[in-house]
């Protein structure tokens, strides 16, 4: 399925209209144009591309090679939400997604994330030897926002109660971050196009999603859990993460994705109920890691600094759902949607999004 051999075939018209008819379905992906690029034959695969909420931190499982060997953090898990997809005409899912990463080691450029290059340059290869019909991006926060360093900052502000809280340090700051985040992001996105283009795709071979992030925690904490023993937050900062860090994190998101022509999928509110320390009787029920602590890494100084990279991540549970949700917007035309609870408890793609 990774494959990179370049393969140069004129696609005769007949062949991709039976191709089409073949596929017919809830949603049936776009065939090849017969631009050169992979055979007719060639597996079609979803790509992900983006930072830790679509690598599968916090999930476990890592991809050997993505978890701390030779610097290599990228934590890629098979847990990740793309490989939880169902989707028509898929044969298969590819990660290349990065922990941590900024737009800009998304798109093409020099830029390296744990040792690895450019995302939309391997993109790239993997296209030209497989059918790619759908890729996913999640990125953004780790640029200007910084996402994770201001939840680690919350965690600070817990330690120090005479000190501002999180949200009213940051919060005059924020909106300024997430605007000057837009851009970066727009031009990985134009960037994976490009690289698509390269292998011989136009765009509409392919769809080109892009999914927001959601908010790990949440107001409506268990009290018992909201110090070390779990989530060590104050309760106005919850507030402020979930009621305007994230949307306006968002909105972000979501202009970059409409500036680009990009489907969009609003993971905003995915987690609301099943967020980290919701669930005191049953942590099974969260979606997302507590403060998680990996104690043996405290004792190799290789590792150290990263014992703490999978807090207020997504866990498997999370990412199945998200997956779930995934594949249900993969399967529609709708330009839009968020993943929202059904009365299954299971996320569902909903086309109401909110405003604009």
């Amino acid at each position: 399925m990774r494959s990179t051999r370049w393969h140069s075939v004129v696609v005769v018209p007949a062949v991709v209209a039976a191709l089409g008819a073949l596929l017919v379905g809830d949603h049936p992906f776009p065939g090849p144009t017969g631009l050169p690029g992979p055979a007719v034959e060639s597996p079609r695969v979803v790509v992900a591309l983006g930072d830790s909420t679509i690598s599968g931190e916090g999930a476990g499982g890592y991809e050997k090679g993505t978890d701390g060997e030779r610097g290599n953090w990228c934590h890629r898990s098979s847990s990740a939400s793309v490989h939880k997809i169902t989707a028509t005409g898929v044969d298969g899912t590819i990660n290349l997604a990065c922990s941590g990463a900024p737009a800009e080691q998304v798109g093409l450029g020099k830029v390296t994330q744990y040792t690895e290059p450019s995302q939309a340059g391997r993109l790239a290869k993997i296209a030209a030897g497989n059918r790619v019909v759908a890729v996913v991006v999640a990125a953004g926060a780790n640029d200007d926002p910084g996402f994770s360093h201001v939840l680690d900052q919350c965690v600070q502000s817990w330690f120090n109660p005479g000190k501002p809280g999180c949200g009213e340090a940051i919060g005059k700051d924020w909106q300024r971050r997430v605007d000057a985040m837009v851009p970066k992001l727009v031009r990985a996105l134009k960037d994976v196009r490009s690289a698509l283009q390269t292998a011989g795709y136009r765009e509409s071979d392919y769809q080109l999603v892009v999914q927001s992030y959601a908010a790990p925690v949440g107001p409506d904490m268990a009290r018992d859990l909201q110090d070390l023993s779990g989530c060590p937050f104050r309760s106005e900062d919850l507030r402020w993460v979930r009621d305007t860090a994230v949307p306006a994190l968002t909105a972000g998101v979501r202009q970059a994705a409409r500036q680009t022509g990009a489907r969009f999928l609003d993971l905003s509110r995915a987690g609301v109920g099943r967020e980290a320390c919701s669930s005191p009787n049953d942590p099974n029920r969260e979606w997302f890691r507590r403060l998680a602590v990996q104690w043996s890494d405290l004792h190799n100084d290789d590792r150290a600094t990263h014992a703490l990279q999978e807090s207020f991540h997504p866990n498997a549970n999370g990412y199945a759902q998200f997956g779930r949700c995934l594949g249900e917007f993969l399967n529609t035309e709708d330009v839009a949607a968020a993943c929202l609870a059904g009365n299954d408890g299971n996320l569902h793609a909903a086309t109401t999004v909110g405003p604009d």
